[in-house]
């Protein structure tokens, strides 16, 4: 049920903002409550539903993230620890909006998509440090911190570059098979940058790069979880728009008629090869970017962190949100993210305490630690049954009757005049 049907804004209002301002003081005043945390996340999605107009929800919302979470976060020993839930699920968010694009969109099955992100963080894990004086000389070398602003750009502009070498030779395939081929990209990747120490030590291979800088902007660095959370968020607000951008862009129209029918959309005009190749761009991109932002954040960084398992992790997010649905998306990948680094882990913990303390017993094959993917994947599995088109459907832009025939007209009077 849509909770726009359920009463006037002014009394979704009052609701929003006492669910904002109990959950803001709960997190505020308590040492550690996940559940008053993730209540004060959830009022952006009950931000969503609300009938408010889009410019007041994004006002709302930019509120909500800028100002309320990180202060009402602030005032315990738990700060850091929720700013760095909130940070990854931000950098988790735009990968999957990046997939969205290249999978909800266009159609086409993506199983390597991890390997744009590792494109992003070993551009500026490079360049950051000593490892590039292997194969360059020069006092520039490494960056410096301040050179992160940049590097936010041509991280996203090498993945897209690497997009756009990918789709050439496999965008003649489809389905089952480009997924193949997408695979074996993300692999090949990976062990590129595991091996890429010899003849020269681009890489440093399996031991990673290390002492990566932080970001620096006029001298203040970013070190701490909730200082990058405000460049995740800011990075996450543009992205957001972006995608929207698109989606309703003769671009996005041109992505969606591929993926309903690729014959069609070729007579209608449509250039397949080119249209293809921008979403594979456009999605790689917005991963390349958090990859430099997940390099500087980490300050360390080795090809075990771009492994399948993370590929398939963001599929997951968009299909479980809802393939093609913006909204759907960032709720799929916010929820997969927290039920990961949050939810799953606080209860495993308690029930490890439960244990120690004898208040229950567990066989050893069923010990909380052990049974956490179980849960998840029941959680997962829950989902897609009772919520088969993703948490959040995606809606087709309604277009009323009489706007449609008034461009038909006017399209009509433009082609007598000519």
């Amino acid at each position: 049920m849509k909770w726009s049907l359920a009463g006037s804004w002014k009394s979704q209002g009052l609701v929003l903002l006492l669910l904002v301002t109990v959950t803001a003081l709960s997190v505020y005043m308590m040492a550690k409550s996940v559940a008053a945390f993730l209540l004060l996340l959830a009022s952006l999605l009950l931000l969503y539903y609300t009938s408010f107009s889009n410019k007041m929800k994004w006002t709302l919302g930019s509120i909500l993230l800028l100002i309320i979470i990180p202060l009402a976060s602030s005032g315990g020993p738990a700060y850091e620890s929720y700013m760095e839930v909130a940070t990854q699920s931000g950098i988790y968010i735009a990968m999957a909006l990046g997939l969205n694009i290249v999978v909800g969109f266009a159609g086409l099955l993506d199983l390597g998509f991890v390997a744009f992100f590792a494109i992003g963080a070993y551009t500026y894990g490079i360049f950051s440090t000593t490892q590039a004086k292997h194969f360059l000389s020069g006092d520039f070398i490494p960056f410096s911190g301040s050179a992160f602003w940049f590097f936010i750009l041509a991280g996203g502009f090498m993945a897209a570059l690497f997009g756009v070498l990918l789709g050439l030779p496999v965008l003649r395939v489809k389905g089952d098979y480009l997924a193949i081929v997408t695979l074996g990209f993300g692999e090949v990747i990976r062990i590129v940058f595991n091996n890429l120490e010899k003849p020269v030590n681009i890489t440093n291979g399996a031991k990673g790069i290390s002492s990566i800088k932080p970001p620096d902007l006029f001298g203040y660095a970013f070190t701490h979880p909730h200082q990058f959370y405000y460049i995740v968020i800011g990075i996450l607000i543009l992205i957001i728009y972006s995608v929207r951008k698109f989606e309703h862009s003769r671009i996005g129209r041109s992505w969606k008629a591929v993926r309903e029918n690729e014959i069609a959309a070729q007579a209608m005009g449509v250039p397949l090869m080119r249209t293809k190749l921008t979403a594979f761009a456009v999605g790689a991109s917005f991963s390349g970017i958090m990859g430099v932002v997940f390099a500087a954040k980490m300050t360390f960084i080795d090809p075990s962190s771009f492994t399948l398992l993370e590929s398939i992790t963001i599929l997951v997010m968009v299909v479980l949100g809802g393939m093609g649905s913006v909204p759907g998306v960032i709720l799929g990948a916010a929820l997969i993210t927290i039920l990961n680094l949050q939810v799953l882990t606080e209860f495993t913990n308690w029930l490890n305490q439960l244990t120690l303390q004898g208040v229950i017993h567990f066989p050893l094959t069923l010990s909380p630690s052990k049974m956490q993917r179980f849960i998840f994947g029941a959680i997962l599995i829950l989902i897609a049954v009772f919520k088969p088109n993703g948490l959040i459907a995606v809606k087709n832009r309604k277009v009323s009757e009489e706007s449609l025939r008034n461009r038909m007209a006017t399209a009509a009077r433009e082609q007598v005049k000519l």
